[in-house]
């Protein structure tokens, strides 16, 4: 639940003479091991949440604002219906924080605020359930919600509060953690999974129950027996840095996780415009995967088709409401190429290979390797192709930035009814200066037990562009591992803008029983501009690619917040820096510097606008390399001096970490950052 300040100053308010928690948790590395404590048994035999649940929060797309009513709630479940959600799986319409008024009446009871529910909360209840679905509410286990407004929370109040949901007809209880007075979690938290089960025994009325302490208590190790799922996090914002923290953050609690008892990594944000749809599909298969509650976030009376699209994939739904309820655990993730891997009842795997980096990449794995017994094939499923395969054992992809393919593999006598599977993909990310021609080189891969017979591949670019073969094309036939490797010249004509352009990459084939295949990648180019001569600020040249783990890379300011050009002149440690680059872990800002340049120069360090906070780690790779970077700084140190030698690099990358202790506060300055070429 989110509070109606700026990001990086929100604090979960916990004590009673203010002392807060930062709601905002951290980059960390990924801890790939178990977790050494035992997980508990489940102990809630009520049969809820058997798998995660899936539904709807309003919190993401309207915070507290009007436009968070009655109309909004029933157009909500009207939608579920219409575009075929509630078939997929989606069951809960969920309000969040700001339903109430801040006052309780003269009974002490919760009062619905009249302007924004006139009708009252078990109206909008009967509506929602008048279409076969669920409604959730909201409420925090301190003495007030976690709003500024200050709506009145449940310490103190559960049993009534509790009764009045379940008189209402709420069917799932979302229980925040702000203004807890610093009464014990473990205290609170049960005592309301006590008042729900009370008043379900007077009302017959089952309401799941989501802790939501943000992980501060280790509620993994405890709350099996309190609640059927809990936040391992702190809240989720919408943007790339944001959903990849908490990813990391809540893989290594896959051995807690299991029917009635999930790992919450907090909502959706698909659909609400932070993240390309390439990311949304990501972060939709990921906590698939992972088994998290799917949670929708995003307006679905403002949503585009692809959002539909996402949202509503039956086959990867199927992943996470799998009824054995393994939550996925990590293969490998070496240079940011992740395998994720979940087991399936039917005794199937589902392989997550997603790219964290910025660049197109190559990763591979086994069916061994994933749990799969030895078989002299397999069948692959891709579930968002909707196509299937067979493979020799050898489970691969080129997947594009920030991207992942998701498949099913199995162990099938089956698997020779589908064509081989074939890996097709571009060597590297295409770096193209406009007017002058680059080489580039796919290449086919048969990953199957049959041959691909036939094979032919093509590349074509934008209008205008100049695409031609340099060695051979084509190929009679590939058998299992073989592969076509072939050299692309493209040219983008002079004057093209710098930017990334898109190209299609195709393969054609023919498997053993005479079908046809087509297998289309799409591709991305970048046309880039060459470095000028000499020393140059970084923040006055077009960078190629910039991310950041909270708003927009700043040119010349800070970080800031949320919003473009709301920084503050840089400075560091009391020093201020006319020139520069404001950044937030986890940040990455590439240059392109085609070879021609030397060395990389800046005074980097932890931005005084927040105080006393923040601690960063700066770095500096040519080519993937690291040539340059600092251990971690805290606020306290002064600017560092950095200097990287990238003599012949193709690309620059400035990279910023958080110091191991979460992202909240890293504002990170690149001050005085030069490039010499």
């Amino acid at each position: 639940m989110r509070h109606l300040l700026t990001r990086t100053t929100r604090r979960r308010v916990v004590g009673a003479l203010g002392a807060v928690l930062l709601c905002t948790t951290g980059l960390a590395a990924p801890a790939l091991a178990a977790p050494a404590a035992a997980p508990v048994a489940p102990a809630l035999a009520d049969g809820l949440a058997l798998t995660p649940p899936m539904g709807f929060n309003n919190w993401n797309s309207t915070h507290c604002r009007a436009e968070f009513n009655e109309s909004m709630v029933k157009g909500i479940a009207d939608l579920f219906v219409e575009k075929g959600l509630k078939d997929a799986g989606y069951q809960y319409v969920n309000l969040d924080d700001c339903w109430a008024l801040p006052s309780r009446d003269t009974d002490g009871k919760l009062v619905p605020d009249p302007a924004r529910f006139p009708n009252g909360i078990k109206a909008v209840a009967d509506y929602v359930h008048s279409k076969g679905l669920k409604l959730g509410i909201y409420t925090s286990a301190g003495a007030k919600t976690c709003n500024s407004a200050g709506f009145p929370g449940a310490l103190g109040h559960e049993y009534s509060d509790a009764q009045q949901f379940a008189d209402w007809g709420v069917d799932y209880l979302k229980y925040d953690n702000c203004n807890n007075q610093g009464v014990d979690a473990k205290l609170r938290y049960t005592t309301m999974r006590d008042a729900l089960q009370t008043a379900t025994r007077t009302t017959g009325r089952p309401i799941v129950y989501s802790i939501c302490e943000w992980g501060q208590n280790k509620p993994w190790e405890w709350a099996s027996d309190v609640g059927h799922l809990w936040r391992t996090t702190g809240d989720i914002s919408d943007n790339w840095g944001s959903m990849l923290s908490i990813l990391k953050q809540n893989l290594p609690l896959a051995p807690y996780a299991g029917p009635g008892h999930w790992n919450d990594p907090d909502m959706l944000e698909v659909g609400n415009g932070g993240m390309t749809d390439t990311e949304y599909r990501t972060h939709f298969s990921l906590w698939s995967v992972m088994a998290a509650p799917l949670l929708i976030g995003s307006d679905l009376r403002k949503a585009s088709p692809a959002t539909f699209e996402i949202l509503g994939n039956k086959e990867v739904i199927a992943v996470d409401q799998d009824p054995l309820g393994k939550q996925g655990t990590v293969v490998s993730s070496e240079g940011g190429r992740w395998v994720v891997a979940k087991e399936m009842k039917d005794g199937s795997r589902v392989v997550a290979f997603f790219n964290e980096t910025g660049d197109a990449q190559r990763i591979s794995t086994t069916a061994g390797a994933v749990g799969l017994p030895t078989a002299s094939a397999y069948t692959l499923r891709d579930l968002w192709q909707h196509r299937s395969y067979n493979t020799a054992g050898t489970i691969s992809a080129t997947v594009p930035a920030h991207g992942t393919v998701l498949v099913r593999v199995t162990a099938d006598r089956h698997w020779a009814q589908h064509p081989p599977a074939v890996e097709l993909g571009l060597d590297g990310s295409p770096l193209i200066e406009s007017g002058r021609t680059a080489a580039v080189t796919s290449t086919v891969t048969d990953l199957g037990r049959t041959p691909a017979g036939d094979v032919s591949v093509t590349l074509t670019g934008p209008d205008g562009w100049t695409v031609t073969a340099a060695s051979r094309a084509t190929a009679r036939a590939l058998p299992t591992g073989r592969s076509l490797h072939t050299v692309w010249q493209v040219t983008a004509p002079p004057g093209t803008a710098t930017g990334s352009y898109g190209l299609t990459l195709r393969a054609a084939y023919r498997s053993p029983t005479g079908a046809r295949v087509d297998s289309v990648v799409p591709v991305t180019a970048t046309v880039v501009v060459p470095p000028p001569s000499g020393v140059s600020y970084l923040s006055d040249l077009p960078w190629l690619s910039a991310a950041n783990g909270y708003g927009p890379v700043e040119r010349d300011t800070s970080n800031g917040e949320s919003a473009a050009g709301d920084g503050h002149p840089l400075t560091i440690g009391g020093v201020g820096y006319a020139k520069g680059l404001g950044a937030h872990a986890a940040s990455d800002i590439a240059y392109y510097t085609g070879g021609a340049c030397e060395t990389v120069t800046a005074e980097v360090g932890v931005d005084d606008e927040k105080g006393s906070k923040g601690t960063v780690a700066f770095e500096i790779t040519a080519d993937g390399t690291t040539v340059a970077s600092t251990g971690v700084l805290t606020n306290a140190a002064a600017a560092q001096p950095l200097t990287a030698k990238v003599t012949g690099a193709r690309v620059v990358r400035l990279i910023v970490t958080d110091g191991g202790d979460g992202i909240d506060s890293d504002h990170a300055d690149w001050a005085d950052a030069k490039l010499s070429c």
